[in-house]
């Protein structure tokens, strides 16, 4: 089936098992130069062929991104990486064999077919091969690599829907395949091969325990647990990203002490007439009082936390909070990945018990 959105295309296809002919519509907007955005198992993306510049330009100019941010490309058969990497080393062939397709971007030397404004002019460029099978019949129905960031307005919560995509981005892009709703719910871990040991970029839905049982040990980028960079050498790494609409403060620390904390600031914003929104687990809701509480998940679950949080994020734009307070949870596993979220969505706005 399909609708139109603001002049956007929408085109409805079956996750499990894509319709060709629906998906050989979005290879054509592909070749012909222009974007589509489609689903992988982490986000929505917003693709376009990773080899010609004046396709990519267009991303950036969708979503309004800055030019010095790189981008990912994604790949549906590991033939596919002859010109677009130097060399693939030893490790990063036993992460593709044993990771992909799936949630890992490998970042390597990046080779001659490789557009400067895929790499922000970076001698390094990033490589993923996604799980879904509507992405992975849409690169290979194009037939060539598709240069892909999130299909969202630049800084604001990636989407995990096309509902997401269209609320950022119905009228600048001609087509959404619409895939029903991700899995992972964040984007993909991007580790750095040109460093020994290997160094995570952006931690993200594989975890960095998986990684060292593969290859050994790996190590954080400065700015991973907070802060920025100057150049960034990965998406995600800016210093306000996945934001919503209305600040986020971000609390740390012991689950009693967030508590304490959370209520204290409710109350103090409350009484300045701010509509609080408050971002909590399951187990946290009753001891808050505020207009809108939203639950990220069970603490215990981080994989459903991960899988949600965009999208809640995006819901207190819609309940038109003035202010969002936010708990943190513990950093093991995909809480790497949701913690660095956060507080990329704080800006800064963190306090630590």
């Amino acid at each position: 089936m399909e609708r139109l959105v603001q002049g956007t295309r929408v085109l409805e296809v079956d996750p499990a098992d894509p319709e060709p002919e629906v998906v050989a519509q979005a290879a054509a907007i592909l070749r012909a130069g222009d974007v589509v955005a489609f689903p992988t198992e982490t986000v929505y993306g917003l693709g376009a062929n990773a080899l010609s510049s004046e396709a990519v330009a267009r991303i950036f100019a969708a979503k309004g991104r800055p030019s010095d941010n790189p981008l990912i490309v994604h790949i549906a058969d590991t033939a596919q990486l002859e010109g677009l990497v130097e060399s693939v080393p030893p490790t990063a062939e036993r992460l593709m064999e044993r990771c992909w397709p799936g949630p890992l971007t490998l970042v390597m030397r990046k080779g001659p077919a490789v557009p400067p404004e895929v790499t922000a002019g970076l001698d390094t460029v990033g490589i993923r091969m996604p799980d879904h099978p509507v992405a992975l019949a849409l690169i290979r129905a194009a037939g060539v690599p598709i240069a892909a960031p999130s299909a969202n307005a630049s800084g604001r919560p990636s989407p995990t829907t096309a509902e997401h995509v269209l609320e950022d981005l119905a009228g600048s892009i001609p087509a959404v395949l619409d895939g029903g709703e991700t899995g992972v719910g964040v984007e993909s871990t991007v580790l750095d091969m040109t460093t020994d040991p290997p160094m995570i970029l952006r931690p993200g839905g594989l975890p960095r325990e998986e990684l060292e049982a593969a290859i050994g040990p790996v190590v954080l980028a400065p700015g991973v647990e907070g802060g920025t960079v100057e150049r960034p050498r990965s998406p995600g790494m800016k210093y306000r990203h996945y934001a919503p609409q209305a600040p986020l403060i971000l609390v740390e620390g012991p689950v009693l002490e967030m508590q304490e904390k959370i209520r204290d600031l409710a109350m103090e914003y409350a009484e300045e007439g701010k509509r609080v929104g408050i971002l909590c687990s399951a187990e946290s809701r009753g001891v808050y009082v505020a207009p809108v509480i939203l639950e990220y998940g069970a603490r215990g679950d981080l994989a459903g936390i991960a899988s949600d949080l965009f999208g809640t994020l995006r819901a207190f734009d819609r309940h038109q909070v003035d202010v969002i307070l936010a708990e943190g949870v513990p950093e093991e596993g995909l809480g790497l990945a949701i913690m660095n979220r956060l507080r990329r969505a704080a800006g800064g706005r963190v306090i630590r018990l």
